[in-house]
Formats: C-alpha cells, sequence, structure tokens
C-alpha cells in the first residue's frame, strides 16, 4: 500500500494513494461537508459542488470537488480558507433556491442530509429566490413516494438501484432547468417495473423519496375498535435501537416488545413464527419436488421485491418459485383462522400490522392472492423507522425500557431458524437445518451451516443430504441473482434450491431500515456501509445463538398448530392458508 505525503490547514499527513481528497479528510479527522453518497456507492459525482475545497500540488490549483479528485504527494489543502468556505455556501444556498423548504412538514426532518450541510456552510436565506422546477408528486404505489419538490439531482437513487438491481429504474429525465428524476418517461413507480424495495428511499438525502406512511391506518383502527395485532420481523430488532441514537447491530428485542405493548397493541408476536412455518413448509415442499420431479432448482418467495422482479422479468420461470407465502402473511393467515378460531374472533373484527423493514410488503399485502374472501392476511405493514417515529410520538423513553417477551399464546414460539430469515443465506440455513433433519433423520450436529453465510451478493454451497449431492445458490440483489436466474432459463443450472433477497445483504438492509447517516456519525468502526450490514448480521446470528431452539420442525407451538389446525405441511389446508400463485405483469403501463 503506497503511501503519499499532503498537507491539510497546515498539518502534514500520510494517506493512502489513490484515496479523494474527501475520504482522506475523513481519515485524518476532518468533515467536509457533502451530499455524495459516502457510504452508499456512486452518486453524480461533483455534480452538487458541496465538498469544494483549495488544493495546490498533485495536479490541483484551485477550487476542488474533493470528492473526486484524488490526493497526491506534496498536495496542501485548505477546507477553511474563505475562498473555499464562501464557495461551499453558495453551492449549497443554489441547491435550496430550487428546493421545497417545507422543513417542519417533512417527514425527512432530522435525518435530512441537506439540512446539515445548510448548517455546516451557514447558508443565508433566500439569497438566490426565484423559479423553481415544475414538480411531479408520486403516491399512486402502497410503497413509496416520490417528491421532485424535495430533489437535488445528486443521483444516489440512480446509481444505487443500478447498483443493487441492475435494471436502472430510475434516470435523469428533461434538460436544464426542468431536469428531474423519474422512471422513464416521468411514470409513476405504479406504472413501471420498479421492485419497490425502497433501497432509493436508504440512500435518498432529502425528502424526495419516502416511504409511504400507514400509521394512519393503525390509528384509525385502534378507534374503531378493532382487535390490533402486531408481528415483527426479526431484521427489525437490529436495526430499531438506530432510531434512539443507539450503536449499530445493538439487539433490541426486549425493549422492541415492551414499546409494542406500551402502544396498546392487543397481542405482540414475534414474524419468527411465521418465519418457522415457512420452513416447515417450504423443506417440504422441497423435499416434495426432488422425490416427485418437481420443477427444480425451487427458489424462495419470502423477498417481496424479488417476487415483483420475477413477475416482471422472468415470467416463464414463476414454477420454480417455491408457492409458499412470505413469513409475516403466513402468520397473518394463521392469526386470521387458528388463532381466531380459538378466541372467538370474528377474522374480520382482527387488524393485522406487521413492522417490517421493507417497503415492498406494503405493496405484497394488497395483493389480491394474499387474501381469503375479500379479508387480507396483513392490514398494515410499518417500516422499522414508522415504528420509531410511532415510539417517539407516544413519548416512550426506548432506552429506558425493560427488557419484555412476547405475548406467548399460541404463536409465541420461536426458534432461531426463524431469526435468520433477517440476514441473506438465513432462509437458506434454515430450511438446511429442517431438511438434514427430515433426510438423515437426526439434527445437524453443528446447527449452523457456516458455508452459506457471509455478505457477498452471490454465494454457493454443495451438501449430501440422505445420499444425495444438493447444490445451493444464495444472491442478494437482483443483479447477483440475474446470471443464476439466465441459466435456469437455458436449461444449464446446477442448483437444487436458491435462495434469493432482493435488498443488498437481506433484509437487515431492507428499504424501510433505519437510514445509514454518514454526515452525523463520527465513530470510525461504521464508517463503511458494509460494517453497518456486518454488525446488524451480528445481532441477528448472536439472537439464534442465545436460544435454546434453534430448528423450526422443534418447535413446539409449531407442532400444536399441525396437529390441531394443519394436519401436516403441504396439506390441503396448510396450501389453502399457507401457499400462493404468481401472474407475470407488463413492466410499463400507459
Amino acid at each position: 500500500m503506497a503511501l503519499v505525503n499532503i498537507k491539510i490547514e497546515g498539518h502534514s499527513y500520510q494517506v493512502e494513494e489513490g484515496l479523494t481528497i474527501l475520504e482522506a479528510a475523513r481519515l485524518c479527522g476532518y468533515e467536509i461537508p457533502s451530499l455524495c453518497a459516502f457510504n452508499h456507492g456512486q452518486c453524480s459525482k461533483a455534480s452538487c459542488r458541496v465538498c469544494l475545497v483549495e488544493a495546490v500540488g498533485g495536479g490541483a490549483r484551485g477550487l476542488s470537488a474533493s470528492c473526486v479528485f484524488p490526493v497526491a504527494e506534496g498536495m496542501e489543502i485548505k477546507i477553511n480558507s474563505p475562498r473555499a468556505v464562501n464557495a461551499r455556501r453558495i453551492s449549497v444556498e443554489l441547491l435550496l433556491s430550487n428546493h421545497n423548504q417545507n422543513c417542519q412538514q417533512c417527514r425527512k426532518n432530522g435525518n435530512c442530509e441537506l439540512l446539515h450541510v445548510a448548517k455546516l456552510v451557514g447558508a443565508r436565506e433566500n439569497m438566490f429566490a426565484g423559479e423553481k422546477t415544475p414538480t411531479t408528486y408520486d403516491d399512486l404505489t402502497p410503497s413509496i413516494i416520490r417528491d421532485t419538490s424535495k430533489c437535488i439531482l445528486c443521483g444516489r437513487c440512480v446509481a444505487r438501484c443500478a447498483d443493487a438491481h441492475g435494471n436502472g429504474i430510475l434516470g435523469f429525465e428533461n434538460r436544464g432547468f426542468n431536469t428531474i428524476v423519474a422512471p422513464a418517461g416521468n411514470r409513476s413507480f405504479a406504472k413501471s417495473p420498479c421492485l419497490l424495495c425502497g433501497q432509493c428511499v436508504n440512500v435518498c438525502p432529502t425528502g424526495a423519496l419516502m416511504e409511504k406512511s400507514e400509521i394512519n391506518l393503525v390509528d384509525k383502527a385502534k378507534a374503531e375498535g378493532k382487535f390490533v395485532v402486531v408481528q415483527t420481523a426479526p431484521a427489525v430488532r437490529a436495526s430499531l435501537g438506530e432510531e434512539f441514537g443507539m450503536k449499530i447491530g445493538t439487539p433490541v428485542t426486549g425493549k422492541m416488545v415492551a414499546a409494542l405493548k406500551r402502544l396498546g397493541f392487543d397481542r405482540v408476536y414475534d414474524t419468527n413464527f411465521g418465519a418457522d412455518l415457512t420452513i416447515m413448509e417450504e423443506a417440504n415442499e422441497l423435499l416434495y419436488r426432488i422425490k416427485n420431479n418437481g420443477s427444480l432448482p425451487m427458489i424462495t418467495s419470502c423477498s417481496p421485491g424479488w417476487i415483483n422482479y420475477a413477475e416482471y422479468y422472468y415470467s416463464d420461470l414463476l414454477d420454480h418459485l417455491s408457492s409458499c407465502k412470505s413469513p409475516h402473511e403466513m402468520e397473518g393467515a394463521i392469526i386470521k383462522s387458528y388463532f381466531a378460531q380459538k378466541n372467538g374472533l370474528d377474522p374480520k373484527d382482527i387488524f393485522v400490522v406487521s413492522i417490517m423493514p421493507c417497503t415492498a410488503k406494503k405493496f405484497e399485502k394488497e395483493r389480491e392472492q394474499l387474501q381469503k374472501d375479500g379479508i387480507k392476511d396483513v392490514d398494515a405493514v410499518l417500516t422499522t423507522r414508522e415504528l420509531g417515529d410511532l415510539i417517539k410520538r407516544s413519548g416512550i423513553d426506548f432506552k429506558r425500557l425493560p427488557d419484555e417477551e412476547f405475548d406467548q399464546d399460541l404463536l409465541g414460539d420461536y426458534t432461531g431458524a426463524g431469526v435468520i430469515f433477517g440476514v441473506t443465506g438465513g432462509v437458506m440455513e434454515a430450511a438446511l437445518r429442517t431438511a438434514y433433519f427430515a433426510l438423515e433423520g437426526k439434527e445437524h450436529e453443528a446447527i449452523k451451516f457456516e458455508e452459506v453465510r457471509g455478505l457477498q451478493g452471490l454465494k454457493e454451497a454443495s451438501f449430501t443430504l440422505g445420499g444425495k449431492q444438493i447444490n445451493v445458490a444464495i444472491a442478494s440483489g437482483m443483479k447477483n441473482a440475474k446470471p443464476i436466474l439466465d441459466d435456469i432459463r437455458a436449461g444449464k443450472s446446477k442448483y437444487t434450491f436458491i435462495e434469493i433477497m432482493c435488498c443488498p445483504g437481506g433484509c437487515i438492509n431492507g428499504g424501510g431500515q433505519s437510514y445509514v447517516k454518514p454526515c452525523f456519525l463520527k465513530d470510525e468502526d461504521v464508517d463503511i456501509l458494509d460494517t453497518y450490514r456486518q454488525k446488524r448480521a451480528a445481532a441477528i446470528y448472536s439472537e439464534d445463538e442465545r436460544l435454546t431452539l434453534r430448528q423450526s420442525h422443534n418447535n413446539p407451538q409449531i407442532q400444536a398448530l399441525y396437529k390441531d389446525f394443519l394436519g401436516e405441511p403441504n396439506s390441503h389446508k396448510a396450501h389453502e392458508l399457507l401457499h400462493t400463485t404468481y401472474a407475470g405483469r407488463k413492466p410499463f403501463k400507459d
């Protein structure tokens, strides 16, 4: 690793050759105001001019955009010179001149990076007041709202969509003063092949892209006297603490449960029960396909963003998808059937709320295939961020809450296999734990299947189960899934079972998780996005480790559910309640 000698504000430093000025300055303890996606991948580099510094030497001779200009031997950098300070201030003021400054009403207030840099540079009010670019406001999907009046054309959403999925739904439309970020032809997300995964929302520095809040639906259900049941996805516990200033990767299961009980829900359950149920159905579906020459490879179906992608781009492969509903939909279906029956409740009077790390789940719950007799399995989906907002609105001091347990009746037990659904490879590992038992007649001695762990976008492994070789693959991010799917289409796939998650890294990095805030965090230990993912993943695996039961088939309440109600995995009743169908869709609509 070659080092170069530079000076920042007259102080000498040695830094790695090839770093940008912005990266080098941060490593040396300086924060240059920036709207770059420093922790999120590429953006329209140098377009905003917020990170200007004065630099001389190494090819620099004046004001330079620190996000793109590399350091060089002997370079001298001035961040605080009058010229640099004034240039950055004017750049931010120009952005603000075309920005809808309704900060009091904006749901991004408190997490807005534009507001942050405006304060850092000392931006003055209305310095460049005038005409604004015509606005598009798109709220036609259940998942995401796009408001171009708050867009600063940084390009972070454009880059994230392309980097994660390769299909580039978002791009720059029009020219000059009329430029906006939009799907092709400025279509609504509802009329384009958007996966509704929310990765664009995660990286937007302003409120131009936001999830569509459903807190009002929960409020209404409570006001109407509905029996309101809440369930929480495994990844939520690995991120929710960040909403209250806790360190990345702090598991907050007990405090989360305590908060939900204080919010007045009639039952507080864990979606891990639904994940255990999913494994019982999915593992048995896989074994049935293997024994009966069914469509292989079988592909997991619990990621709604991935399902959207399959229906748009690979409708010819839909028979390869497991017919299992996703865990929260399974749990919703059981709440409105088995639970309702046991408690003498009319399913119409039950309102199921899912707390999810995902914006695509908001769309998923609206699918006709996930309704029975006009009754949805799930009625409202709140993201991790929305739950944080709800807790804050209620005046609950989250950090001071005691640790409490989920309600234990009927659907309260869960295993470590359900927990690890929250990270890429987790669904595969959970299924392998149960498939191993089914085929070998004993538990996997190590319990863990280390071969399928890790945050790489594409992983593969082979196992011998029941005397047969099982080849598996795990992909997160549609760009990584595409080659696998193309091989299936070409008849060249070597795999038996494939896990696909829409969001890179899995649900721990879902589009509804807490914002990664590079501008606000100073802890060097969490300065890289992969570290966020690693810490959240570690929180998930730590909960798996602490549980006594770690295989889905050993969950006593799952066993009771089959004995008392469903019969056996993949029974007629199980298919009626827990399985679904898919249908191809046209990518663009007029």
